[in-house]
């Protein structure tokens, strides 16, 4: 009996030899890991303008669509700041076409000046000509100087006041242009009164009511994307020697018994997950203990229809033995 026993036992050892060895060879080629969770994009909705909410045309978890609106805010105060924009606008405009009748009058006043200048010009040379050959007394030429002073002067104050109304006009034309942006910001204002989905998803997070007072851009709520979705997996530092981006995964979802996702390994994180932590662990001291890290491989799931949640517990396995991308 006793050599039976001590063969039972033998067998015994070995099966649980050949088990562990053959369990390490599947871990090896199929690292798996439960500190696992499903993620997706997520929207931060917020206002681009300060105001009261007015209506809120969403409630929570509710499916909506890009482009589908959210909620609005009381629009009064940013319609007037458009017609008080308008008004300054048409006020500009009114005084530049005041502007360009005025330069129009002016530049003929130059005009009649110019040749009233060139006509008492000429007249004071030839009196110069008739004085100096004795034909004409000193009266006349005093007389005839006295015209082309006056005709300077009067050429001078057209010319100073045709260019006073052109820059007058050019300051007006900014002004045009000051009134024409001010128009803009308050178009674009008021349009931001209203707040439209930016992609397919779910609300999350909603507390917003009507009446409530907002600052620009301070998030209010969520919107879940329903367009991609990922696992974010952390393995042991001790597994990743076989993982490779591509590798087919499979995934089990905590909240889904019974159904198997499947995906493969998007990419792998270049630091461990302390690393990025707001305090990470402190190695340098007298009383290390070597603790195996974990990174984060990021896992892009197949299309699927089943019901996912941000944040969902997973179990993750990696097909090793499956063909990699090369990275």
């Amino acid at each position: 009996m006793k050599p039976l026993k001590t063969a039972a036992v033998a067998m015994m050892l070995a099966a649980i030899a050949v088990g562990l060895v053959l369990f390490w060879r599947h871990e090896e080629r199929y690292p798996s890991t439960q500190d696992a969770y499903v993620g997706a994009n997520i929207i931060y909705v917020a206002a681009q303008v300060t105001g009261q909410v007015a209506d809120v045309h969403v409630m929570e978890n509710q499916p909506v669509k890009n482009g589908d609106l959210l909620f609005t805010i009381d629009d009064r105060q940013f319609k007037a700041s458009v017609d008080e924009a308008n008004a300054n606008l048409d006020s500009a405009v009114q005084q530049a076409k005041s502007y360009s009748t005025q330069i129009t009058a002016a530049e003929a006043s130059v005009e009649s000046a110019q040749s009233a200048y060139n006509t008492a010009n000429k007249n004071l040379e030839r009196a110069k000509a008739l004085f100096a050959a004795g034909d004409v007394a000193q009266v006349s030429l005093d007389q005839t100087t006295s015209e082309y002073a006056q005709a300077s002067a009067r050429l001078t104050t057209s010319q100073s006041g045709l260019l006073a109304l052109q820059s007058g006009l050019e300051a007006k034309q900014d002004d045009i242009l000051s009134s024409k942006a001010q128009l803009e910001i308050a178009k674009t204002n008021l349009a931001w009164t209203k707040i439209y989905a930016a992609a397919d998803g779910w609300i999350a997070n909603l507390t917003l009511r009507p009446g409530s007072s907002m600052s620009a851009n301070a998030p209010q709520f969520s919107i879940v994307e329903s367009s991609d979705w990922w696992v974010d997996a952390n393995f042991k530092e001790t597994a990743l020697a076989r993982i490779r981006p591509g590798q087919p995964v499979t995934v089990l979802v905590d909240m889904l018994p019974g159904s198997t996702l499947t995906g493969k390994v998007a990419s792998i994180g270049r630091g461990s997950g302390d690393t990025f932590s707001l305090l990470p662990s402190e190695n340098a001291s007298g009383n290390w203990v070597k603790v195996t890290r974990r990174f984060p491989v990021r896992i892009e799931l197949d299309p699927t229809d089943a019901p996912l949640r941000v944040g969902g517990s997973s179990k993750v396995v990696v097909d090793t033995t499956g063909p990699a991308d090369g990275r």
